[in-house]
């Protein structure tokens, strides 16, 4: 087959994300199955065993997400999927992944309402319990896919940040994307970046599991180099607060040593991290602020206000957290109200607001009925505002 026709496939969000793992090295997927996110197994059992991956269905998703922290820290790129109730279950060990330093991507797949909720039905609810499910201060750093070629993207980009920054990535989709069916091109494999997390350049008997690499010494929010297990390097991981060698400290300068720099070192990357999107924003009087599914009943709506006239934008949040303050400030330049349709009770229109620091009007506009948005309704709460 035409390796060019080969790229072009009618997919949906859930066998998206599989494949943009598989192309960002993805090895290694331990989860439980859990509707809307369950394809994602699926898949994951059919493809990982024919590329010497492994795919692992763990008794629960406690265990999941502590087999994707001990495949991970063996060196495999790792990943598991969930929805709803599972990712409450995961979040002890996400914050255990944080405070040891172990990339891996998780992905929720948002589905309506709080515990068991509505398995099959749309919702937006998890925004703040992808920033703040796990305790300890720690920093979160989370995508939102639109599409689902988007989906692919955003799962790769899960990857890299991860290996880059040694940390948990959450890549938070929801029941429409997931399962939404569209044409997509995937790229050609050569012309994807991968990033694989940095190796140690010292010799075993110098290497600090969590000490600066050579040359990192004073550098704000440094990226300790990691080692395998097995490897041959002195390696321990704890989740208690610990020193530079992994070892459990009381010390209270290497505390407040070790959780100022695993918050820096996402801080002092924000412009690297945040991506957003951008319609029609140069002169936007009435800006809307969305992500997910709901960004795309509002391109349209905004589109359509254009038509009549109306000085109407979209600013799309593709990275979540970290928060996009310093743009939706800028944006502020023009806009004078802000409207956040979301299918929850204002998780992100809250955000929205406190950036702006009373430099505009913000206007929730929440759905929560298991329904999407549709375009009429978000260009009549514009027609309203403008």
């Amino acid at each position: 087959m035409n390796p060019e026709r080969s790229r072009i496939r009618l997919m949906q969000g859930n066998e998206a994300c599989v494949e943009g793992a598989i192309a960002a090295g993805c090895r290694f997927y331990a989860g439980y199955p859990i509707t809307p996110s369950t394809e994602i197994a699926e898949l994951m059992s059919e493809r990982l065993p024919r590329i010497g991956g492994r795919f692992i269905q763990m008794e629960d998703e406690i265990g999941s997400m502590a087999a994707v922290i001990g495949a991970s820290l063996g060196g495999r790129k790792a990943m598991t999927a969930t929805s709803g109730p599972g990712f409450s279950l995961k979040q002890e060990n996400i914050g255990f992944a944080a405070v040891t330093e172990v990339p891996c991507v998780i992905v929720d797949v948002q589905r309506f309402g709080p515990s068991t909720g509505q398995p099959t039905s749309p919702g937006q609810g998890d925004v703040m319990a992808a920033r703040w499910g796990t305790h300890g201060d720690h920093p979160a750093v989370v995508l939102s896919p639109w599409s689902v070629r988007e989906t692919f993207d955003l799962t790769v980009r899960a990857f890299n940040l991860a290996e880059k920054l040694r940390t948990p990535v959450i890549l938070l989709s929801d029941e429409v994307i997931a399962h939404m069916r569209e044409k997509v091109e995937l790229p050609d494999p050569a012309s994807i970046e991968v990033v694989d997390r940095r190796r140690p350049t010292v010799d075993a008997d110098e290497y600090l599991a969590y000490g600066p690499a050579p040359g990192d010494e004073g550098q704000e929010g440094y990226i300790p180099p990691m080692a395998d297990f097995g490897d041959g390097y002195r390696y321990h991981v704890t989740a208690l607060f610990h020193g530079l060698d992994g070892f459990p400290t009381g010390d209270h300068a290497e505390s407040d040593f070790l959780l100022r720099r695993i918050n820096a070192k996402i801080e002092t990357r924000r412009s690297e991290i945040i991506q957003v999107a951008r319609e029609s924003l140069s002169d936007a009087e009435v800006v809307v602020v969305a992500y997910g599914c709901t960004a795309r009943p509002a391109v349209s709506a905004v589109r359509e206000a254009r038509a009549r006239g109306i000085k109407a934008g979209l600013l799309r949040l593709v990275t979540i957290w970290p928060f996009a303050d310093e743009v939706i400030q800028e944006t502020a330049n023009t806009g004078r109200v802000f409207i956040v349709p979301e299918m929850n009770l204002g998780q992100v229109s809250r955000e929205v607001e406190r950036a702006l620091h009373g430099a505009a009007r913000v206007v929730p506009f929440a759905r929560v009925d298991t329904e999407l948005f549709t375009p009429d309704e978000i260009l009549a709460r514009i027609s309203e505002e403008a």
